[in-house]
């Protein structure tokens, strides 16, 4: 293992954002010296809609290329574009500290969802938040959009849209909570599994580094996304799809417990599976197999049929 620990990053403003925070992680807690090496990949320069791509998977097989092929040692992503099942040769090292996960609004005039006048035109490239928008029934005129963080907001201010949905994790991040305009809450949209979290992955043959990134890990987020990837495992859906996970760690009579809440819907929101489970900690993957089995036999599979969303370009998956 070289003293220097070369980091793949996709180059976006966000994820370069996240692979420092990351990076400075490594820096503070294992005393090593840290290089960003940019990866593009397919989710940033195809121009078609992620639903077309197949979801899940688009923003990660390049960083994965990477590191199998030793051009780097480390890559950092989005937890919720990685795909649930595990890639060969390649160990899911740490899950640090999870940001808050909820998504976001940011509108013209500084409106929330609900003063939002019926037509107004919402922006947002996500299955999943398309169908708990019509859920709602604001009558909001919804439009497929993709871009980086900067370039949704954008459209905001150039008149494009009324209002953006995006990953209050990634505005954060990026220092840009102040432009938001409402919080939502997870009642009204659940938010994508993992959504919040980042995942730190290294080849399994580096067991000394394997070793030393496991101090990054946060064992609450651990928990919480393994119990909402395994719902989305067991449905067999991806990021594609109209189904959103939510995992909270929480007291219960006996000490902590991971409270897990989820939902399928019919693309056009009419129709939907929303159900919740608590459970131990430890047993995070059951909690969520447990839940999504539930979920199918209520129906959950034959209402995620997500359709294409025609968009503009992608600079990163928010």
């Amino acid at each position: 293992m070289s003293s220097t620990i070369r980091l793949g990053t996709r180059a976006s403003a966000l994820a370069t954002t996240q692979s420092g925070h990351v990076a400075d992680m490594i820096r503070g807690r294992l005393g090593r010296e840290v290089e960003l090496v940019e990866v593009s990949t397919e989710g940033d320069v195809n121009r078609a809609p992620l639903a077309t791509m197949g979801g899940t998977g688009v923003f990660v097989s390049a960083l994965r290329d990477a590191l199998l092929d030793g051009r780097v040692d480390v890559a950092v992503h989005s937890l919720k574009d990685l795909p649930t099942t595990p890639a060969d040769g390649i160990t899911l090292a740490a899950v640090p500290p999870r940001e808050d996960p909820r998504d976001v609004v940011v509108a013209r005039d500084g409106l929330t969802l609900g003063e939002l006048p019926v037509g107004s035109r919402l922006g947002t490239g996500s299955p999943r938040r398309v169908s708990q928008l019509h859920a709602l029934g604001l009558g909001l005129e919804l439009q497929g959009i993709r871009g980086n963080v900067g370039t949704r907001i954008r459209k905001v201010r150039d008149g494009e849209v009324d209002a953006v949905v995006l990953a209050r994790a990634g505005l954060a991040r990026l220092g840009r909570l102040d432009e938001v305009t409402e919080v939502l809450d997870p009642l009204q949209m659940l938010p994508a599994p993992g959504q919040g979290a980042l995942a730190v992955e290294c080849r399994t043959a580096d067991a000394e580094l394997v070793a030393a990134l496991a101090r990054l890990e946060d064992p609450s987020t651990r928990a919480a996304v393994t119990a909402e990837r395994a719902v989305l495992s067991t449905l067999e859906a991806g990021c594609s799809a109209p189904l959103g996970a939510l995992a909270d760690v929480v007291e219960g009579d006996d000490g902590e417990e991971l409270w897990l809440r989820a939902v399928a819907l019919s693309e056009d929101g009419g129709l939907s599976v929303r159900m919740s489970a608590t459970g131990p900690v430890a047993d995070a993957a059951a909690l969520g197999t447990r839940l999504a089995s539930l979920m199918l036999d209520e129906g959950a599979a034959d209402l995620m049929t997500a359709s294409p969303i025609t968009t503009a370009p992608s600079q990163d998956h928010q």
